[in-house]
């Protein structure tokens, strides 16, 4: 599939993006009432571990991860965990769940005295490891779906998944270039 066009990313009323490919998680859930998306969560995501372009991620996030492929999907194959987006190391962007949804990214977290950060963040996963730099097409996406984000919604967090569950997480990790994004 061809790199989404960055600078054309728009979110509609009901929390999709466009054009993006959607693939329905079925790990989410209703947000709690009321709840406004005001924060931006980033992750880093490789299946098999430091590897990339393969449909491990997609599988995870629909329960379709079979457990035999690799040793590693073994310890995660039981896990029921998705995010609202994938960025690729190619730019190509991917939707799972609605942005007006609950996605199962963030876990146990707390980001200044909330707990739940699911409740009100919308997660990003670059696919990547905490062991190398991202791609330069992978700012680029990252940017414009911040930006189209920021018309739809009141972001007024970007945090890394390390920032809300610190012990418990190092990602997006030490190769994310925090002043690429704004």
């Amino acid at each position: 599939m061809s790199q989404t066009p960055a600078s054309a990313i728009h979110i509609d009323s009901a929390g999709l993006a466009s054009p993006v490919q959607y693939i329905l998680s079925p790990n989410q859930d209703e947000r709690p009432q009321p709840a406004e998306v005001d924060m931006i969560v980033i992750h880093n995501i490789s299946l098999p571990p430091d590897q990339y372009g393969g449909p491990g991620i997609m599988q995870l996030f629909t329960n379709q991860l079979d457990p035999q492929e690799h040793p590693y999907y073994a310890e995660i194959a039981h896990l029921k965990v998705s995010s609202h987006f994938l960025i690729r190391r190619t730019g190509e962007l991917l939707q799972f769940v609605s942005c007006n949804q609950r996605a199962w990214h963030a876990g146990l977290s707390k980001w200044q005295g909330r707990e739940r950060c699911n409740d009100f963040s919308v997660g990003i996963e670059l696919e990547g490891s905490d062991i190398e730099v991202f791609e330069d097409v992978q700012y680029i996406t990252l940017q414009a779906l911040i930006n189209a984000l920021r018309q739809r919604y009141a972001i007024r967090h970007i945090v890394g998944h390390s920032d809300i569950a610190p012990g418990r997480k190092t990602d997006p990790g030490p190769f994310f270039d925090w002043q690429r994004i704004t």
